[in-house]
């Protein structure tokens, strides 16, 4: 039987999966809504690093809808003396709004937001979305984890934590109803192909390698970035200094969620010398993001991107796109490019609201819109990227 629901959110018209955030954390950020949450119930986001920032610079204030802060603020303040939830209300508030990737926290909800930047967290190891009609989905099952032995798999409904139904939740709630000591037991009804089935499992301390390196014969480099997770910056400009003299380097940013901006923009630097990598505006006032210089320009440089290259993963293919960098291959990218500001509200929850937009060098707004590939190319698409490679003077 069904556990006894929890209060979550309405569920609102949001694409699924929305995910990892591009994080200024008290700065700005790219927030991520009610999407899906990657490395095992982790939303990995750190400080801003937004160095060197432009002069600011009013431009138009033509971005997607968002709640009004100030009037967010009241509605909790007025629930709290009222005894309701303020968590509730400011949820009102933002769905009212029209801030699609607008999306309210409670103080451990937040907290478990907020850390885990190191690729380490305590979970069961799966990745969560959630559908258009409000259902919890497993979006992947990290491999040898405790949700792995369980024998779940992608495309399996998350229905009840713990006897909480989770329909309507937003993931960051499910995620914190996931979240626990290691060692202590949740236990989990999942649906499949119109069977549920209840299973128990005892949380661990799990991680996940965000930047995985391998060799080709020919000598050409596969960058496979998962996420941007702390370091993973560092680590592929590490793995483009050790490339062979020459070889070229297939990035393959296919279902990467997102991730810390910082470290997008490392990434992006592995292949540029300086120069602008994105521009972003905050309330009106338009700031800038820059790639350190140093980088790897002759290098052969084909990305592989898809319908889960996301936020932090759209930015970096953004830059090398419009930088004349790379040739990218693969499908159309998600289109996430919102920028949001957190405010810390009376009751101590945190509203995460739009206030702008991130866009590529040569101005183009992702939100909304994606990336559209150099080449399209489905099944196969690793194998084009090498030819394509090959055309540029590397590869078979």
């Amino acid at each position: 039987m069904p556990g006894p629901p929890v209060h979550c959110p309405r569920p609102r018209d949001l694409r699924r999966g929305a995910a990892l955030t591009l994080a200024f954390l008290a700065a700005v950020t790219v927030g991520a809504g009610t999407g899906c949450w990657g490395a095992g119930e982790a939303a990995p986001r750190s400080p801003a690093d937004t160095r060197p920032a432009a002069a600011a610079a009013e431009v138009p204030r033509d971005g997607p809808p968002t709640a009004d802060r100030d009037a967010v603020a009241r509605a909790v303040a007025e629930a709290v003396a009222g005894g309701r939830s303020g968590k509730r209300a400011a949820e009102e508030e933002v769905s009212r709004s029209g801030d699609r990737w607008g999306a309210v926290y409670d103080p451990d909800e937040y907290a478990a937001f907020t850390e885990d930047l190191d690729g380490h967290w305590t979970g069961v190891g799966v990745w969560a979305g959630r559908r258009r009609d409000g259902r919890i989905e497993v979006d992947r099952v990290q491999p040898a984890s405790p949700a792995a032995r369980a024998g779940l798999r992608a495309g399996d409904l998350l229905l009840d934590v713990d006897g909480r139904a989770v329909t309507g939740c937003s993931v960051a709630e499910v995620v914190a109803m996931l979240r626990g000591t290691a060692g202590t037991p949740v236990v989990l009804r999942v649906g499949r192909d119109g069977v549920e089935r209840t299973e128990t499992v005892r949380r661990e301390e799990l991680s996940a390698d965000p930047v995985t390196v391998r060799r080709l014969t020919d000598g050409t480099t596969v960058i496979k970035v998962a996420s941007f997770t702390r370091g993973s910056g560092d680590r592929v400009r590490d793995a483009v200094r050790a490339a062979p003299p020459g070889a070229g380097v297939l990035l393959d940013l296919r279902g990467n969620p997102g991730g810390l901006v910082a470290e997008a923009v490392t990434a992006a630097s592995a292949f540029l010398d300086g120069g602008l990598v994105a521009t972003y505006d905050v309330r009106g006032s338009e700031r800038a993001l820059y790639a350190e210089p140093g980088g790897d320009t002759a290098r052969p440089l084909v990305a592989l991107v898809d319908g889960g290259t996301m936020s932090a993963a759209e930015l970096v293919t953004g830059a090398l796109q419009d930088r004349g960098r790379a040739v990218t291959v693969g499908t159309h990218t998600f289109g996430k490019g919102a920028v949001q500001m957190p405010t810390r509200l009376p009751d101590g929850s945190v509203a995460e609201l739009t206030v702008g937009t991130y866009r590529t060098p040569e101005g183009r707004s992702i939100d909304g819109n994606g990336i559209a590939p150099d080449l399209t190319a489905g099944d196969g698409v690793e194998d084009r990227a090498r030819r394509v490679l090959g055309g540029l003077g590397v590869g078979p």
